[in-house]
């Protein structure tokens, strides 16, 4: 009971995950490239039918020229060796055909599968939620937050098309060949007859059944040999990964590592992941050697087996040189296809492994679905005037909540500074007015016209009018523009480099990047402005500059500015606060599971 047990349960995992992966396959043949993605299919497997045609055309053309040559008859010979030529030349231009149209099939795939995951992925700030999930209790548990998505999008997709048209073309080419083949193989055999206690037998067919004895057998070997990879191609995929991620954040901190004289700590970090790269490789190699042993064992026995079994019936003169040679090709055929599961176990190992990965990724996709529909999401009202909130709760990733019953309101001309001690909730507040933060719930009214200032602002690579107008298009503002907002910022020596190309979060120092960024801000003009510890990289004159023509500003678009900061300069330039205090009544809040009382309270006061 416990083996059918095991054997139910089996099937049932292989039914689900073939599920999965028909559930990653059929999208883009439905998609709006469906016409062309079902013709090249239809013509690939056009082509492999073809091929496995000139295959059959090919074992009857070696019975005719091997008993030409068994029989000396020149005539015979060079009719074939004339048939060859032309035979030879159809299977190239069908091989040739079909890997091209594989290949273009595969790119096509790709690039709508690529396309479709890029924009899950950055659709709703699912890649900001899904670095968020790491610190969720159990996110890796529920799929919530799948390692290194980059890798999955880059590397993963391009392995699942390719497996997957190689490994279903191959299995429909075993498919056919064993239908056109087992026939020919099972006349040609003959039977076997034997006696046993005084009663005669006959097999009819006997390679036949020799062949699915031999595959059959070859087949579960394979697998409890070759078993192991699947998980170790799993985890190969995700060491690279972290490895490779590992020296990118070195590459984008090169300054600050140099600066702390940290590149040995980095280094020896490298190469412990590097040496989890190795230790994995070399358990999936240890692996790969031992089903190789066996199928290696395997196909070198299928080449003498049908010579050794057909034998006796050619040396009896039962059958001529031309009709052993053809029992041997169709046999190898006929083994070739029931060997389908031996020969490509690497790959199928490889191709689950990629899939359970990109499985995984579309599971995280609906964990965040799921999430967001059962968490009671901040709402958006009609487009205001004021920034209001009623009532708000904004809790961690693990589910202590940092701030309840919050109720906030700031009207045009207002100048508000926000404070309170590390770790209060600053800027997850900002986060959660900007409605990025996945773990608040309430009602949030902010003014359409509003732009948020982080501390530290992305620049993408390229020109530096990119950089400057980001995330607009460039041609929305013309150069006189570009360069002025540059000069207002403090940063007049950038302003005839529009078009250089850098990389800009590397090139500038701290405070440049802060001024490139409130650049940014005074290009839009926009009226509310929300800045988190935007000037903390500055010195104190071009900190008061900057913040006086900040004010100037929302004051010209009749808005109002808030801002996160710890400087008492910055302090002047607003006229009330906003304070978050420890709540002396949480007690033991910051543990999970006490969640009933919020860390912190916060107090609007004057400046």
């Amino acid at each position: 009971m416990a083996f059918v047990a095991s054997v139910s349960a089996k099937w049932a995992a292989f039914k689900a995950f073939i599920l999965r992966a028909v559930a990653l396959s059929t999208p883009y043949f439905s998609s709006e490239d469906k016409w062309k993605a079902r013709g090249m299919l239809a013509a690939i497997v056009a082509l492999n039918l073809a091929l496995v045609y000139m295959a059959v055309v090919f074992n009857d053309w070696n019975r005719l020229f091997y008993d030409s040559l068994q029989d000396k008859n020149a005539a015979v010979f060079w009719e074939q060796l004339g048939r060859f030529t032309y035979l030879a030349f159809g299977f190239i231009i069908i091989a040739v055909y079909k890997f091209y149209l594989t290949q273009l099939l595969e790119m096509r795939w790709r690039a709508w599968m690529t396309g479709h995951y890029l924009h899950r992925w950055m659709a709703h700030q699912a890649f900001y939620r899904l670095e968020l999930a790491r610190f969720a209790p159990n996110g890796h548990a529920h799929g919530a937050n799948p390692d290194n998505p980059d890798q999955r999008i880059q590397e993963d997709i391009n392995q699942f098309t390719s497996y997957t048209i190689s490994l279903s073309m191959g299995l429909l080419n075993s498919v056919v060949t064993l239908a056109s083949f087992v026939g020919i193989l099972w006349t040609l055999s003959g039977g076997f007859a034997f006696t046993l206690r005084g009663q005669e037998y006959n097999i009819p067919g006997f390679m036949v059944w020799m062949a699915v004895l031999y595959c059959a057998v070859g087949s579960v070997i394979t697998h409890y040999i070759g078993r192991k990879q699947i998980p170790l191609n799993f985890e190969q995929q995700r060491v690279e990964a972290d490895f490779r991620h590992h020296m990118v954040r070195a590459r984008e901190y090169s300054e600050s590592i140099a600066l702390d004289r940290g590149e040995t700590v980095v280094r020896e970090q490298m190469v412990q992941r590097f040496g989890k790269v190795l230790a994995n490789n070399l358990a999936l190699i240890k692996a790969q050697k031992g089903l190789i042993w066996f199928t290696s064992f395997f196909g070198q026995a299928a080449v003498v087996f049908p010579f050794v079994v057909a034998a006796p019936r050619f040396f009896s003169g039962a059958i001529q040189l031309g009709q052993l040679t053809q029992i041997s090709g169709a046999f190898g055929q006929v083994q070739g296809s029931l060997s389908w599961f031996v020969d490509t176990y690497s790959s199928l190992a490889s191709w689950r492994a990629t899939t359970d990965r990109l499985t995984s990724f579309e599971e995280a996709f609906r964990a965040l679905a799921l999430t967001e529909s059962a968490q009671a999401a901040i709402k958006k009202g009609a487009i205001p005037t004021t920034l209001d909130t009623s009532p708000l709760r904004i809790a961690l990733p693990t589910g202590v909540t940092l701030l309840d019953h919050t109720h906030l309101h700031a009207q045009p001309g207002d100048r508000i500074l926000l404070q309170g001690p590390s770790g209060s909730g600053k800027s997850t507040l900002f986060r959660t007015l900007a409605g990025i933060w996945p773990y608040a719930d309430g009602a949030v009214a902010l003014p359409a016209d509003s732009m948020f200032l982080p501390q530290r602002a992305y620049f993408p690579n390229g020109p530096l009018r990119d950089a400057l107008a980001y995330p607009e298009a460039t041609t929305r503002y013309s150069d006189a523009e570009l360069q002025q907002a540059l000069r207002d910022a403090l940063l007049p020596h950038l302003a005839n480099a529009l078009d250089t190309v850098d990389a800009w979060s590397q090139k500038l120092s701290g405070g440049e990047q802060q001024r490139l960024a409130i650049a940014r801000v005074l290009l839009k003009q926009p009226q509310w402005l929300f800045a988190d510890e935007a000037t903390s990289a500055l010195d104190e004159a071009a900190e008061a500059t900057l913040y006086q023509r900040l004010c100037d500003m929302v004051s010209a678009q009749g808005g109002a500015l808030v801002s996160i900061a710890h400087r008492p300069g910055v302090a002047a330039f607003h006229n009330q606060r906003w304070v978050l205090e420890p709540n002396a009544d949480a007690g033991n809040a910051g543990e999970p599971g006490a969640q009933a009382t919020a860390l912190f309270t916060l107090y609007t006061k004057p400046a």
